[in-house]
């Protein structure tokens, strides 16, 4: 399964818009994987098995971020077919418009990913999302055509808004950065959540605390305060003069204090698709 993670989370996020909701599709994808298996008696063939099990997963997830948006869920098929082998991503122009690809409907999306990114058949999207190979071509043609409209307008994703990043995210790297570990460990609520994520997780400020000594023996490593998809991250760089970071933490902020923490350490792939956006302003909210 492990090998196959960066196909799926590649999928997950064209079809969520973001790579850190792939991959959360990816851990309920493995997670309803494993329970499934232990009902088998056999292996199944692995690769469609997992890539099927994706789709509805990412399917699923839209559905809630619609309800949660207050809107009415479009019908989407669920597959329940078998998926074809994934292939390597063949065409720059879905890469270059992947931050434009969560503006069409979710059967055309689904449509131009599994066409242009994974090079399906036709008569394999049809079979997947449970449609007519002329429904899947219509699907396909109304979405490449919005999206080069996309294209030609300039339209981007929409700026987030946001000018400064919380002054509990910033003391946090700070304390980090200079090796403060008793102050990280008070910044903590009494039932702080830690998500290593693909590897454990951790609840309460007891066993989260011990967390922070895997850093201690790492010299020169650093967290700088990044926008990643509008939201703040800290991004981990492994050296002083390192140009790009390795991997994400993600906080959650109760408050003055840190409630939740999203270490993506053992999942690399993540930054593969996009790189943090620029830092923003050093300042604490309220300076």
């Amino acid at each position: 399964m492990e090998a196959l993670r960066s196909d799926l989370h590649r999928y997950c996020t064209r079809m969520t818009g973001s790579i850190l909701d792939g991959e959360d599709v990816v851990q309920d994808t493995l997670l309803a994987a494993q329970q499934q298996l232990a009902k088998r008696s056999e292996l199944p063939p692995l690769r469609p098995w997992l890539f099927r099990i994706a789709h509805n997963r990412a399917i699923d997830h839209l559905r809630r971020r619609q309800r949660c948006a207050g809107d009415a869920p479009e019908d989407v098929p669920a597959d329940r077919a078998a998926a074809p082998d994934l292939v390597a991503i063949q065409h720059d122009e879905v890469a270059r418009a992947f931050g434009r690809l969560l503006a069409i409907p979710p059967v055309q999306r689904s449509c131009v990913i599994l066409k242009e990114v994974f090079d399906y058949p036709m008569e394999e999207i049809a079979a997947m999302l449970e449609l007519t190979v002329p429904a899947v071509k219509s699907a396909l043609l109304r979405g490449r055509g919005k999206l080069a409209e996309f294209g030609a307008h300039g339209a981007e994703p929409p700026d987030p808004g946001v000018t400064a990043i919380s002054s509990v995210v910033l003391r946090y790297a700070d304390l980090f950065n200079r090796r403060d570990w008793d102050g990280l460990r008070a910044m903590l609520v009494d039932d702080v959540r830690l998500d290593l994520v693909s590897r454990w997780t951790r609840r309460g400020r007891s066993e989260v605390g011990g967390y922070f000594g895997n850093y201690a023996g790492l010299h020169g490593c650093r967290l700088e305060p990044e926008w990643l998809e509008g939201r703040p991250v800290l991004a981990f760089y492994r050296t002083a003069t390192s140009p790009r970071p390795e991997y994400v933490v993600a906080l959650s902020i109760s408050g003055a204090q840190v409630a939740g923490i999203r270490d993506y350490r053992y999942v690399p792939y993540l930054l593969q698709e996009i790189s943090p956006e620029p830092r923003a302003s050093a300042r604490p909210e309220g300076l």
